[in-house]
């Protein structure tokens, strides 16, 4: 054994469930690189105040500090008329910041969502410019501003609907697959019903009764969006539920809470970490065409929605279409991408190295390279040391 052990190498150690699921997820480069972009445009949405704001960072003027991006400053202050809060695109305020050793430090975008540049060289909705890169809408808002508030908007209120509709439909789906019966048939009964209401004339009915909030919208989709994933759940747990080692746990004396907790929840996820990608595309898609029907955000938020409404408007100002849908789309692409690769790196009977796989279907790869890749010694790989010693 001892010579076996010198001779030979050592087995390559086994990876985890999670490990393996990763390195399938980063071999499809598509769904990997989807994943980097969009956690690098979320993270720039998120300090979007720091990128596209009208005030600036930091400023120096008569020998004071001011950080007027937190706290409002009067225009006083800078040598103006009224006790105001300041308007830094005002050409006097900027002139004064290049006074003596006063000055002022801009986000790279001078405009915030709701600027309206009233110094404008050109009618709106005008064209990009130096001064507008993608141009502004039909009331003299920066577009490029708008689009970058409006995606994280957008985004976080698809993060949120997609969290409370998953902590909704697993639990539903948990409690009809785990106890079955009477519980599953009158859980099926009642989201027949509940799905078979219109959700569209609820949306209309609330938003002409009450003032549209995000919260509002919020709550109404959150009661409709948990059934498609509750099915998922619930087939889940009718096939688990059946398995041994649920048994196991029943004669070891385990209470169901723990035994759906501990062991047929974690043995569910598949279907749920698949579905979160394209619940977040779908909820994207319904906050942007309820902001175009103008049932959606309240009125001065930025919204994709709403700049598509603009773009049907205004056919000439071609840029407001334009770079929406490019946004629009390119996030639901991103997303889709994602979700393709994910539920590929959970399936566990594709590869974790498909081109090593193919090359080794293709008979390119030797069969020592095919041990290292299994991780685990095929009988004809042993040294001879090896089979003299266990024969």
């Amino acid at each position: 054994m001892a010579s076996a052990t010198q001779s030979g190498s050592a087995p390559a150690p086994s990876l985890s469930p999670s490990r393996r699921a990763w390195r399938r997820f980063k071999a499809n480069r598509l769904g990997y690189w989807s994943l980097l972009v969009f956690c690098t445009l979320v993270v720039i949405s998120v300090f979007a105040e720091l990128i596209s704001n009208d005030k600036p960072l930091v400023a120096r003027y008569d020998g004071h500090w001011y950080v007027p991006i937190v706290h409002n400053v009067p225009e006083t202050t800078f040598g103006g008329d009224f006790d105001t809060p300041t308007d830094y695109l005002d050409p006097y305020i900027v002139e004064q910041f290049k006074k003596d050793d006063n000055f002022a430090v801009y986000p790279l975008n001078r405009y915030h969502h709701r600027t309206i540049n009233y110094f404008a060289k050109v009618p709106n909705p005008a064209p990009p410019s130096r001064d507008n890169w993608l141009g502004t809408d039909d009331r003299g808002r920066d577009l490029f501003a708008r689009l970058l508030y409006g995606f994280r908007i957008s985004v976080l209120f698809a993060l949120a609907l997609t969290v409370i509709g998953v902590v909704l439909g697993v639990a539903a789906g948990a409690v009809q697959g785990f106890y079955g019966g009477r519980t599953d048939l009158a859980f099926q009964r009642f989201i027949e019903i509940w799905g078979s209401m219109p959700e569209l004339y609820l949306l209309i009915i609330f938003a002409a009764v009450f003032d549209p909030s995000i919260g509002l919208l919020l709550v109404l989709l959150s009661l409709f969006g948990w059934m498609g994933l509750s099915d998922y759940v619930r087939a889940e747990f009718l096939r688990n539920r059946q398995l041994d080692y649920v048994r196991s746990a029943r004669a070891l004396g385990l209470s169901n809470s723990q035994i759906i907790w501990r062991h047929l929840l974690p043995n569910s996820l598949t279907p749920v970490v698949t579905f979160l990608p394209f619940r977040m595309s779908a909820a994207i898609l319904a906050l942007t065409s309820l902001d175009f029907l103008g049932l959606g955000v309240p009125e001065g938020t930025p919204s994709l929605g709403e700049l598509l409404s603009q773009g049907k408007n205004n056919l000439d100002a071609w840029w407001i279409s334009l770079s929406t849908f490019v946004v629009l789309v390119g996030t639901l692409l991103l997303l889709t991408f994602m979700g393709d690769a994910l539920r590929n790196a959970l399936d566990p009977r594709i590869p974790d190295d498909p081109k090593a796989a193919r090359r080794r279907k293709k008979g390119v790869l030797p069969p020592a390279a095919e041990v290292a890749l299994k991780g685990t010694p095929s009988p004809g790989s042993l040294p001879a040391s090896t089979s003299e010693t266990s024969s």
